[in-house]
């Protein structure tokens, strides 16, 4: 065998996990395909969000995940149904791209303009160190979710619009951002210690409202990010070791 041929055999036996794969599996499915029932306000495709504009590699504001992770969330769902509740995900498959998009953000100092509402708290150059941003993600395996719960019917969320003024993800419910999910003691994507599930700042009911939605995902399969109220991910995931880079379309 030549050392050409050598050399080109062993390029394509290398391992996939080497790079984020380019195109999604076939068991990846959009949410409203599984469950049209479960709320979505994909924040990543639009302005509202730490970075305050649509993030490189959401073309549409839609929710995709492997099969399982999906029909996990359904059977969720079906539970939270005869108690007048629902799921509503922020966030769900997350292509690598858009996570190389935070960490070169979190990199340019000098972009502070979403940190009076997304990290009041916290100093930009802390983001890395505290773990807020990294360079992988859960979510680029297709079976993290970052959700909350909302109570039926859903009443009207605000509407933001880039410039419009911001407020601290910390402030008491009412004071800041105007979502429609259960107070959790802290907005989505909040920086800071009071979103960590477990955090002691917050009232008796938002620790209520935590513990409602952690007990409910544990019992259906996923395990808690402890820094972070919102995210979960399925303990079963079908691709524990690969990395996507599919845009969210």
């Amino acid at each position: 065998m030549s050392f050409l041929l050598a050399a080109a055999l062993s390029l394509l036996a290398a391992p996939k996990a080497l790079g984020a794969d380019a195109t999604l599996p076939p068991d990846f499915v959009r949410l409203r395909d599984v469950d049209a029932s479960i709320l979505q306000d994909i924040r990543y495709a639009g302005s509202h969000n730490f970075v305050g504009r649509p993030i490189t590699g959401y073309a549409a504001p839609e929710c995709l995940l492997t099969r399982a992770a999906a029909r996990a969330l359904a059977d969720a769902q079906a539970e939270l149904k005869p108690f007048g509740l629902s799921l509503k995900v922020y966030d769900c498959y997350r292509p690598q791209r858009a996570v190389d998009d935070f960490v070169a953000w979190a990199k340019d100092a000098a972009d502070q303009k979403m940190k009076a509402e997304f990290y009041p708290n916290v100093d930009k150059a802390d983001l890395f160190k505290d773990g807020y941003i990294a360079a992988k993600s859960s979510h680029s395996r297709g079976a993290t979710v970052d959700l909350t719960l909302v109570s039926l019917p859903a009443a009207p969320r605000e509407r933001y619009s880039p410039g419009d003024g911001l407020r601290a993800c910390t402030l008491p419910r009412g004071r800041r951002y105007g979502d429609d999910g259960l107070d959790m003691g802290t907005g989505f994507d909040c920086f800071d210690p009071r979103a960590h599930t477990a955090a002691v700042a917050v009232g008796r009911h938002q620790k209520m409202h935590r513990l409602l939605l952690k007990t409910l995902m544990e019992k259906h399969g996923f395990k808690n990010l402890p820094e972070e109220w919102w995210h979960y991910t399925l303990i079963t995931e079908p691709d524990p070791d690969r990395t996507f880079d599919a845009e969210v379309r």
